[in-house]
């Protein structure tokens, strides 16, 4: 040990990414100034509408036609001809304040071309400053009085990152239809209810002494005798499943009044299919076809066909051939189908729908971002979402309704509607709606890795709300869903070194951004840790510090820490560095991972 206290020091990091350089040595000395910053966000199908500010006093300022004609320079020069037509670029009008003129394209220009444009215009040395007119959004943070309790709609690693994507979408316009035991008297619900169906064709699981009917209230599911329903069936209170399954897809929202739904804009059509000791198969069916605008006969249509089917229920064994025309014709209709993976703590390849080709199975994650005990795993897991103490809209009747009333259930049940709400906000965000194909390839590539664990498999994550909903609108989420890079090669530490060493993970094959929320697993083997200083370095040389002389004489770093990334390309070089800054202790980087 050194004869001197080791104490560790604060480093404050300062970088430019390289694009950021590249932008303030591109241009000429006399050039405007070029700002960037709104092409950090994607604009559906690109970007059109430019501010330009030309400097007080210069022709273009004064007079319409030189203003005209510079724009039209501007853009001929600055963007390539498509389909053998140049650009077209014309003002709309001059702000109030400040004097800069509101300028359209044409034609909606991707990331490129904008910057291409912007550059050009900017290097007129009569312009003092180019930006893109930005799209703003409502800043939206509800005040549903229980809103805090439910955490999947919080701001951790293990939620479903739904707020920033609340001020891009609410799901307006979208249809979600809840398959299940149909809907109760709730005043957070049923402003969102549309009129739905009753499936049921067994009077003794209907309850309501008829057969198939327009009325899709929920009369109940009690069990009052034992062993009534299967071998080993318990006396039960009614669930009011369907209820609490359509709060969390739709609840009414920011009405100061109990909780928020995950597409509150959006429309829910219950239809009822389960009632006393569950329900058939054959009702099911039926019920997926005319959820999705098909024709079931005896039936009226579906005034409402649903763009998304939460349908959190299932049985065991393989899927029949039944359910999967049911679900085949959905998805060619356009719907897609979201289904419970199960509680069975079993592979879900045994579970019925959720092992159906053409669906997304939903597992069922903990506050803590593992797997719950409860909930199925395995290949056949598409995404996971929150499912343990999921408070919702229910009722108070224990057989028969009762009043409106909120409670908190588990299972995959509940993980299954956190799934169809994201699929509503990304169709309404979609400049035209996205195909059921679409929709599960953009959830699985935008997910979030799990913080905690999954035994089993998990699917490709948490369901990233936000993320989806950019790459819905015309964004470039990351291909290839979540995947872990390892580098396990051993590299000693230098003992009281400046310059360090590092460790590279090559990542390639991949394309957008790195995610807000990239896993960094560090496992270094060293006798004092509070010598050591220990960097991620993105690909373009900013420097992100996990560690910096914390934990004192303690042995060893072994910690997986979350880093905000979003800045950052994913593909390229990746490395750990591990700075030993002071003496006569010694250690190694055994391994680390980055997961995103």
């Amino acid at each position: 040990m050194s004869g001197f206290a080791k104490r560790g020091s604060r480093v404050r990091l300062l970088c430019l990414s390289s694009a950021v350089l590249a932008s303030l040595y591109a241009l000429p000395a006399m050039a405007g100034r070029v700002d960037m910053s709104g092409l950090q966000v994607e604009e559906p199908g690109g970007y059109d509408r430019f501010i330009v500010k030309y400097r007080d006093g210069s022709t273009e300022s004064t007079n319409a036609t030189q203003l005209q004609r510079s724009l039209s320079t501007a853009a001929s020069t600055g963007v390539a001809k498509r389909g053998g037509r140049a650009l077209g670029l014309e003002k709309l009008r001059r702000l109030a304040a400040g004097g800069a003129d509101v300028v359209r394209a044409d034609r909606k220009l991707d990331r490129v071309e904008a910057e291409s444009l912007m550059r050009q215009l900017a290097a007129d040395p009569n312009v003092e400053y180019v930006e893109v007119d930005q799209r703003m959004y409502a800043v939206l943070t509800p005040n549903d009085a229980r809103l805090s309790e439910q955490w999947g709609f919080g701001t951790t690693a293990s939620g479903i990152n739904v707020r920033p994507a609340w001020d891009k979408s609410t799901g307006a316009g979208v249809v979600v239809a809840v398959i299940d035991t149909g809907i109760t008297n709730h005043a957070d619900l049923n402003a969102n209810i549309l009129p739905g169906y009753d499936f049921i064709s067994d009077t003794f699981v209907s309850r309501d002494g008829n057969g198939r009917d327009s009325n899709p209230n929920d009369e109940g599911d009690w069990n009052p005798v034992a062993n009534e329903c299967y071998s080993g069936s318990p006396v039960s209170n009614s669930s009011w499943h369907g209820t609490h399954v359509a709060g969390t897809v739709a609840a009414v929202t920011n009405n100061s009044t109990g909780v928020a739904g995950t597409a509150f804009g959006a429309k829910v059509v219950p239809v009822r299919v389960l009632g006393r000791c569950g329900g058939l198969t054959s009702d099911i069916a039926d019920a997926i076809t005319w959820a999705s605008g098909g024709t079931v006969s005896g039936v009226p249509a579906n005034a409402n066909p649903a763009e998304v089917i939460n349908m959190s229920l299932g049985g065991g064994g393989t899927c029949s051939a039944t359910y999967q025309n049911a679900i085949n014709g959905a998805v060619g209709r356009g719907t897609t189908v979201v289904v419970a993976a199960g509680n069975s703590n079993a592979n879900v390849s045994t579970a019925v729908p959720a092992n159906c080709p053409n669906v997304i199975a939903v597992a069922a994650t903990t506050s803590a971002g593992s797997r719950a005990s409860f909930s199925n795993y395995g290949t056949g897991i598409d995404i996971s979402a929150p499912g343990a103490s999921i408070l919702s809209t229910l009722n108070t009747g224990t057989t028969t309704p009762g009043s409106a009333s909120y409670a908190s259930y588990n299972g995959t049940s509940m993980a299954a509607p956190h799934v169809a709400g994201v699929v509503a906000l990304m169709q309404a965000a979609a400049p035209s709606p996205l195909t059921p194909a679409q929709v599960e390839t953009i959830i699985k590539n935008t997910a979030r890795p799990l913080p905690g664990t999954c035994s089993g498999g998990c699917g490709a994550g948490i369901v990233n709300a936000d993320a989806a909903v950019v790459a819905a609108q015309g964004g470039t989420p990351p291909v290839g869903g979540v995947q872990t890079y390892t580098n396990g090669t051993d590299v000693n530490i230098p003992d009281n070194n400046t310059t360090g060493v590092t460790s590279t993970i090559a990542v390639s094959g991949r394309t957008g951004n790195a995610p807000s929320n990239a896993q960094v697993a560090v496992n270094i083997v060293h006798t004092y840790k509070g010598d050591l200083i220990v960097d991620l370095l993105a690909p373009d040389g900013s420097v992100y510090v996990l560690h910096n002389r914390t934990g004192g004489s303690a042995d060893n770093i072994n910690q997986t820490y979350t880093v905000n990334l979003s800045s950052e390309a994913l593909n390229g070089s990746w490395r750990l560095r591990a700075r030993d800054r002071a003496a006569a202790d010694t250690g190694y980087i055994n391994s680390w991972s980055i997961t995103f």
